[in-house]
């Protein structure tokens, strides 16, 4: 299929502009020649009269007429993509997609998600609760831009763009016997303490399985659930025990109704916090202006767990 030439349709509007060839070129500073060279290729495309020379009033012919509208309409279309493009470079517009833990909800909506909607009020933003195995998914599905997930699993697709430490503690009830403990826990001493646990396809409840492995102690939870927030009251309720990462229940600590007891078990002593996205897939200008927002606003991405006081 032939298409038409761009410099074509540009002499032909000039041409209906102009009235003449002689002064269409002056105007475009071309030869003469040159634009009848091209109204001439442009009719053996379209197989038909597009000017007619001996119309000085109105040299432009029905079937030229139809490639001006056309033309017209391209540049429009043009200029619109143009306009819509310098509003993604102002980030005027735009959309983001992200998925993250539940246990990082409470510091996206505190502050940060807040302040960049009020600064770009143009960006969309779509936020998808999931545990790291459901938010990797989401990735290689190309649901999201980027996750924030809690110790997920090594996967060679995706690429890790912020890492930061915060252990996988013990959280108990503030006056707890084991929050006594004066070294970190194993889980040998907490296998007669009421326990919660969370999903295996979160990235707690993975780290969790993995130690019971390691460890050959199995873990007999009186509650499981896939909610941060029914373990945070199964703790503070005072009916027993979890593992979270501090940050996680930093309200409830300040407020003196949990506190956090390091464990002994470098797997969850060394756990990380890390954004992803998929391996050579550059983000988005909105996205990555949401990252950088987060990076400078969202507690658990701003500094590592010991460098966050109580």
């Amino acid at each position: 299929m032939q298409q038409f030439s761009p410099r074509a349709l540009e002499y032909l509007n000039a041409v209906e502009r102009f009235g003449t060839i002689r002064k269409a070129a002056a105007r475009l500073n071309v030869d003469p020649s040159a634009v009848s060279r091209q109204l001439s290729q442009l009719e053996d495309t379209v197989g038909m009269p597009v000017w007619d020379r001996m119309n000085a009033s109105n040299p432009i012919t029905p079937a030229g007429a139809e490639l001006l509208r056309y033309y017209k309409q391209m540049k429009a279309s043009e200029a619109a993509t143009l306009s819509r493009l310098h509003d993604l470079i102002g980030l005027r517009r735009g959309e983001v997609r992200i998925a993250v833990g539940e246990g990082f909800i409470s510091d996206l909506i505190s502050s940060s998600l807040q302040s960049f909607l009020t600064a770009y009020t143009g960006i969309q933003i779509g936020v998808e609760i999931a545990g790291a195995k459901d938010a990797v998914q989401m990735l290689e599905d190309d649901q999201i831009d980027f996750a924030i997930a809690y110790a997920p699993a090594r996967n060679p697709k995706l690429h890790c763009l912020i890492e930061k430490h915060h252990p996988l503690n013990l959280i108990t009830p503030y006056d707890h016997p084991l929050a006594q403990a004066t070294e970190p826990l194993t889980f040998n001493d907490i296998t007669d303490t009421p326990l919660a646990l969370i999903d295996s396809s979160t990235g707690m409840g993975r780290l969790v399985s993995f130690v019971e492995e390691i460890s050959h102690v199995r873990l007999e939870p009186r509650l499981r659930t896939n909610s941060v927030a029914v373990l945070k009251n199964f703790v503070s309720s005072g009916m027993g025990i979890t593992f979270m990462p501090k940050l996680t229940v930093i309200d409830e600590v300040r407020a003196g109704k949990i506190r956090v007891v390091p464990t002994a078990h470098s797997a969850l002593s060394q756990a990380r916090i890390r954004v992803l996205c998929v391996e050579g897939r550059e983000l988005t200008l909105a996205a990555q202006a949401f990252l950088d927002h987060l990076k400078q606003s969202m507690s658990f991405l701003m500094a590592d767990a010991d460098e966050i006081d109580c």
